[in-house]
C-alpha cells in the first residue's frame, strides 16, 4: 500500500483537508478527511492512520497559535472533555457512531441556522450580545465533544456550539480550539494503542503523509490570520452547517439505511 498510487490519490486530499481544518479553517474539513480516506482503507484503519498525523498537525498548530488562547474556556471545557473520552472508551461497544452522528448533526444544523437567523436580525438592527462563560453548559458541551471525538471523530461541532457564542476574536478562538483538540488527541493515543491499531503498517503510512499535513496546516493558519471577524464568523458557522449536514446525512444512512 505504501507504493499504491490509488491510496495516495485519496489520502493526499484527505490529509490536506484535515490540515486546513487544523490550521484554523473549521471542523467541516476535518469531518470530510477520515470518510474520504475510508474509500481506500477500512474505516478503523483510516482513523488509526490519521491519529499520528493529527498529533503532528497539533504540534504545528500549537506553534502557529502559541500567542493566542482563552484560558477560561479551556478550564471550563477540558474536565468534561476528559470524562467524555473515558465514557466513549467504556461504552464504544454499546453506542453506535452513527447514532452519535445523527444527534450531533441535528444539533449542529439547528445551531448554525439559528446563527444565520440572528445575523439577519442584527442586519435589521437587533444585535445579539456575546455570551458569558457558563460552567455547567461548558462542562456539558465539553463532555459531548470528548465523547464524540472518541466515538465518531466529530468533536468540533459541540466545541463550536459552546465557544462561538462567546464571540472571541478570531485569533483567540482558533488558538483555544487548537489547544483543546491537541489535548484530546494526545489522550486518545492510549485507547488506540490498546486496540492495537497503531501498528508498523499504519505508522509507516502516517509518516509518508506527514509532509502534506505540515504544509496544509501552516496554510490554514496563514489564511485565518488574514480573515477579519466579519468574514471569519460567517465562515465558521457555515462550516458548522456543512459539518452538521454531513454528520446528519451519515447518521441517517447508518441508522436507517441498513
Amino acid at each position: 500500500m505504501l507504493t499504491d498510487p490509488n491510496f495516495y490519490a485519496v489520502a493526499i486530499p484527505a490529509v490536506a483537508l484535515v490540515g486546513l481544518s487544523k490550521g484554523g479553517l473549521g471542523g467541516a474539513f476535518a469531518l470530510i478527511g477520515v470518510p474520504l480516506l475510508a474509500f481506500a482503507v477500512p474505516p478503523m484503519q483510516a482513523a488509526a492512520i490519521f491519529l499520528p498525523i493529527l498529533l503532528v498537525m497539533d504540534a504545528v498548530a500549537l506553534w502557529a497559535w502559541r500567542g493566542y488562547n482563552d484560558r477560561s474556556t479551556l478550564l471550563v471545557m477540558l474536565p468534561g472533555a476528559v470524562i467524555g473520552i473515558a465514557l466513549g472508551w467504556a461504552t464504544s461497544t454499546y453506542v453506535s457512531a452513527d447514532a452519535m452522528r445523527l444527534v450531533l448533526g441535528g444539533i449542529s444544523v439547528v445551531f448554525a441556522l439559528r446563527y444565520f437567523l440572528e445575523s439577519w436580525a442584527a442586519y435589521k438592527g437587533q444585535e445579539t450580545a456575546a455570551a458569558s462563560q457558563r460552567p455547567v453548559a461548558g462542562s456539558f458541551w465539553g463532555s459531548l465533544a470528548g465523547y464524540a471525538s472518541f466515538v465518531a471523530h466529530a468533536g468540533g461541532p459541540p466545541f463550536q456550539i459552546y465557544v462561538l457564542p462567546l464571540k472571541l476574536d478570531p485569533l483567540t478562538y482558533t488558538g483555544t480550539s487548537t489547544r483543546f483538540f491537541a489535548i484530546l488527541n494526545a489522550i486518545k493515543v492510549i485507547p488506540y494503542f490498546a486496540l492495537g491499531e497503531l501498528d508498523s503498517t499504519n505508522l509507516t503510512l502516517s509518516a509518508a503523509l506527514l509532509p502534506v499535513a505540515l504544509v496544509s496546516t501552516l496554510a490554514g493558519a496563514r489564511l485565518v490570520h488574514l480573515l477579519k471577524p466579519a468574514v471569519f464568523y460567517p465562515l465558521m458557522y457555515g462550516m458548522v452547517l456543512l459539518a452538521g449536514g454531513k454528520l446528519l446525512y451519515d447518521g441517517v444512512v447508518g441508522v436507517f439505511g441498513g
